[in-house]
């Protein structure tokens, strides 16, 4: 975390989720939930729940001390236990001797972090529902705007700046389908004890597993996951999927932004998209920090992969490899996704740009039009030979390809002017353009 970069990239509202004293505290809430499942459940004493949930506080922690102490035992947990005993036995001795009873230091830790991964979801669905609401206002209100359609980079055939905003909003509804999907599988319980057996519990280990889901609102899966890592791996895969759609927006974007195309804008603002030496600059900065993040999260997912190959029933390094990287890969790609809402929120979109960006060409885009047209009298390939004809020339004469077409003999006598006029009017050539649109927007309603 960087207090310099992380409100650049977007990454500082998830920070409170993901801060050194919010995972301590998250695994101090799995202490507290177990002293509670197991006094439920009659394996330790009831009177020592409330001095063992009365440590649980971040707060009356020294991060640094178990910092310093994580170092030598491996891991946060066994550090974060010991401290925890001693201040329990501080105010009551006796219930000291039930603090992580049975558990692991991996069941407290992946259950911490299935914890904060709830809280962050919470915030990445607001956000998502909040671009998804952007884009389909976005998508509407320009559903008959026209502009170029670019294939290969170059100027293809008309579309509508609404079907380009749709597919865009199409991908981010699967978005949200699919994290509805992964959430059931992903925010379960981790309880096993040492190698996921619940020995140490004799036959009340399942009824503490479930009671301790019960008190941490988690779905308690069929059985401990401590080396089976698919669901980590499944959500990290949707975060960099998800990074890339909006990646894939602020793409778009960057290039209609470009000085020669000027379709549309970030939103203006005092400080926003300067120059530091050139005045009339006015770059994509929310784009750059999206793609910024549509690069990095690749590496970040790769990393949750290979660590995914874990030894026998508790993991060596794969585990460990895990717990900053999620971490960093969840903020990268919330971030993202935050500043992509303010992107489209505040997108200002130049019409009139777009429709003199399809005169850029002299009519050749409308030549399919003129062909499928004419094939209708003539057959495809003598209509394409004769288009393909007059499309030559009007480059050659640097003439327009109506005015070269409504002087071809060949061509006139086939289409008169009313319907070459008809022919070369972008509007009409936008296919189901706003029918698909409204196929997009139908379900969202």
């Amino acid at each position: 975390m960087s207090e310099i970069f992380d409100p650049l990239f977007g990454r500082d509202r998830l920070q409170v989720v993901f801060s050194d004293i919010a995972r301590v505290q998250a695994m101090l809430d799995v202490e507290a939930a177990l002293a509670a499942a197991e006094a439920k459940a009659g394996i330790i004493p009831k009177i020592a729940v409330k001095p063992i949930a009365g440590q649980c506080r971040a707060d009356k922690f020294d991060l640094a001390i178990l910092a310093r102490d994580a170092a030598g035992g491996g891991n946060l947990a066994i550090p974060l236990v010991k401290h925890l005993t001693a201040k329990v036995a501080a105010v009551n001795k006796d219930a000291a001797r039930y603090v992580h009873w049975g558990a692991t230091s991996q069941d407290v830790t992946d259950t911490g972090l299935v914890l904060q991964l709830r809280a962050a979801i919470a915030i990445v669905e607001a956000d998502l529902a909040r671009l998804a609401k952007a884009l389909a206002a976005l998508a509407k209100k320009h559903k008959s705007t026209v502009m170029i359609g670019r294939t290969l980079s170059q100027q293809a055939l008309p579309i509508t700046f609404g079907f380009k905003v749709a597919g865009w909003l199409d991908a981010i509804a699967r978005q949200q389908v699919r994290l509805a999907e992964i959430k059931p599988r992903l925010l379960v319980l981790q309880f096993g004890g040492a190698v996921g057996t619940l020995a140490s519990l004799g036959d009340a280990g399942l009824e503490v597993a479930e009671a301790l889901a019960q008190q941490l609102k988690l779905t308690l899966p069929a059985l401990p996951w401590h080396a089976e890592r698919d669901r980590l791996v499944e959500f990290a895969g949707w975060l960099g999927n998800l990074t890339g759609g909006l990646g894939k927006i602020a793409r778009d974007i960057s290039l209609m932004m470009q000085s020669e195309i000027g379709e549309v804008f970030e939103a203006a603002g005092e400080g926003k998209g300067g120059s530091s030496t050139m005045p009339h600059k006015r770059n994509p900065v929310l784009c750059a920090s999206i793609l910024a993040a549509a690069t990095r999260t690749p590496g970040l997912v790769a990393t949750m992969l290979a660590a995914q190959v874990q030894e026998h029933e508790r993991g060596l390094g794969g585990w460990h490899a895990e717990w900053q990287t999620l971490p960093e890969l969840m903020l990268t790609a919330g971030g993202a996704l935050h500043l992509s809402v303010g992107l489209i929120e505040g997108l200002e979109v130049d019409a009139k740009r777009m429709r003199e960006n399809l005169e850029l060409t002299n009519g050749l885009v409308m030549a399919e039009a003129l062909s499928m047209a004419l094939a209708q009298k003539l057959g495809k390939q003598e209509a394409h030979h004769l288009v393909e004809a007059a499309c030559k020339l009007a480059v050659k004469q640097r003439k327009n390809l109506r005015e070269i077409a409504g002087k071809d003999r060949n061509i006139a006598k086939h289409l008169n002017a009313k319907q070459l006029n008809r022919l070369f009017d972008p509007a009409n050539y936008t296919g189901q353009a706003n029918a698909l649109v409204e196929r997009v927007l139908k379900p969202l309603r």
